[in-house]
C-alpha cells in the first residue's frame, strides 16, 4: 500500500523527478494557451518602430512636432552653446586682460564702438547668450517640475513648454531694458 507522498514516505524524490519530467518536455500545439494556437513555435521579432530620418518620399514616416520636443532640444542646444561660447570669451576676456591694455583694448574693439556702446557684434552676442541662459534656466526649471511627477499630461506639458520660450524672451527683453535704463 503506498502512503501519499505529503505524509513523508519516502516518495518525494521519484515524485519530484516525474514533476520536472513533465515541465521539460515540450508541449504540443494543442496544450498551448488558447491565444498561442495557430502560431509558429519561435516567434519573429516584434515590428520595432522605424527612425524618422530612415526613410524619404512616400515612405516617410511622419512624427507630429510638438513645442516639449523643441524644449527639449534647445535645453540641449543652449547649453552646449552657453558652455562652448561663454567659455571660450570668458577665457579670451581673461588673456586679454592677462595680456595687458593692446589686448583687452583689442577684445573692446570687437565688441564695443569707440564711444564704449555695444556695437552689432556685441549685440547679437550679448543677447544670444542672454537669451540661451533664460532659455536654459525656464527650461530647466521645466525638468525639475517634471522630475517631481508632474506636467506629464498633454496639456501642460505642451504648456509649459510654450511657457519657457514665452518667459525666456521676456526676461532677455526685461533684462537689456534694465541695462538700457542703467
Amino acid at each position: 500500500m503506498r502512503v501519499n507522498s505529503r505524509l513523508g514516505n519516502g516518495d518525494a524524490p521519484r515524485l519530484h523527478r516525474a514533476r520536472r519530467r513533465r515541465i521539460d518536455r515540450p508541449k504540443s500545439v494543442s496544450s498551448r494557451p488558447a491565444f498561442f494556437r495557430g502560431t509558429p513555435r519561435l516567434a519573429s521579432k516584434p515590428a520595432r518602430p522605424r527612425s524618422p530620418h530612415l526613410f524619404s518620399g512616400p515612405l516617410a514616416i511622419h512624427y507630429r512636432w510638438s513645442p516639449a520636443m523643441t524644449a527639449s532640444i534647445m535645453h540641449r542646444v543652449t547649453g552646449s552653446g552657453m558652455a562652448t561660447v561663454g567659455t571660450l570669451l570668458l577665457v579670451w576676456w581673461l588673456a586679454a586682460i592677462a595680456a595687458g591694455p593692446g589686448a583687452y583694448g583689442v577684445f573692446l574693439d570687437v565688441f564695443t564702438t569707440s564711444t564704449g556702446a555695444l556695437n552689432v557684434l556685441g549685440w547679437i552676442v550679448g543677447v544670444a547668450l542672454t537669451w540661451a541662459l533664460f532659455q536654459h534656466m525656464m527650461s530647466g526649471i521645466r525638468h525639475l517640475v517634471m522630475d517631481t511627477g508632474a506636467a506629464f499630461e498633454l496639456k501642460i506639458n505642451r504648456t509649459l513648454a510654450v511657457l519657457t520660450f514665452v518667459a525666456s524672451v521676456l526676461l532677455t527683453v526685461g533684462y537689456w531694458l534694465y541695462l538700457g535704463v542703467k
